[in-house]
């Protein structure tokens, strides 16, 4: 990829929408996968009462909306500032109690979750039906549309392509707990390419620590497919 069309993904640029300040991509096609639209607001007329509490609304009573869900409510049920990165705005914005607490949830994956995504894992790498794994660094793209493999060969996979995933996991720690993730298969289609495509990401073992790394990279890929699949039901 050439430096210039790099630069053009990663483009931004500032606008300011009824909601606030957001910074998004320059070109829309370059935008996250895992973004959201921003929603149409409820008319102020079709909204008499706060659509929580059914406080009416009158001259001390605002109406205010939420930034995320574009529904109407009175200051008491919508009165939280958050964080709502997938909808990249600059600042925290108003948002009702039940959008608030989904933002702080999602909060985690941010700060989080995607750095490992970015930063990438070490795995043995099966593409299809081949028997022979290669060892490759697998990363999220800095404008999160791809998924990155580099070792002997590069191999991208365009986010928006994936299908389904699968968290691949072996035992129970003693005392109890969760499996332990080992691996993860990835459907995906491939331009030019007709049917779905399989990858399979298997951690390796060894002493160093990069096992921790690669098992920690899984959990946060599941988290974002997640997040992909909300983004496409949108």
């Amino acid at each position: 990829m050439s430096s210039e069309v790099a630069a053009r993904r990663d483009a931004k640029k500032l606008v300011r929408s009824p909601s606030g300040l957001r910074m998004v991509p320059e070109h829309r096609a370059f935008g996250s996968p895992f973004g959201l639209e921003e929603p149409q607001w409820v008319p102020d007329k079709e909204c008499p009462r706060c659509m929580q509490c059914d406080t009416k609304f009158d001259f001390l009573t605002r109406k205010h909306h939420c930034r995320r869900c574009g529904k109407c409510f009175c200051d008491k049920c919508c009165s939280q500032k958050v964080a709502l990165r997938r909808m990249c705005f600059v600042d925290p914005v108003r948002q009702c109690a039940e959008c608030a607490l989904v933002s702080h949830r999602e909060a985690e994956f941010y700060d989080k979750q995607l750095k490992l995504l970015l930063s990438g894992a070490t795995f043995l790498v099966t593409f299809g039906n081949s028997e022979k794994p290669d060892t490759m660094v697998c990363r999220l793209s800095s404008n999160q549309r791809y998924l990155l493999l580099d070792g002997d060969s590069r191999h991208e996979v365009e986010v928006t392509r994936i299908a389904a995933v699968q968290i691949l996991t072996e035992g129970f720690p003693p005392g109890g707990g969760n499996a332990r993730a080992t691996g993860m298969t990835l459907q995906y289609t491939a331009p030019g390419v007709e049917g779905v495509t399989q990858l399979k990401l298997t951690a390796g073992e060894d002493a160093n620590g990069s096992r921790r790394q690669a098992t920690a990279w899984l959990v946060a890929m599941h988290k974002a497919a997640k997040l992909l699949y909300e983004s496409r039901d949108q």
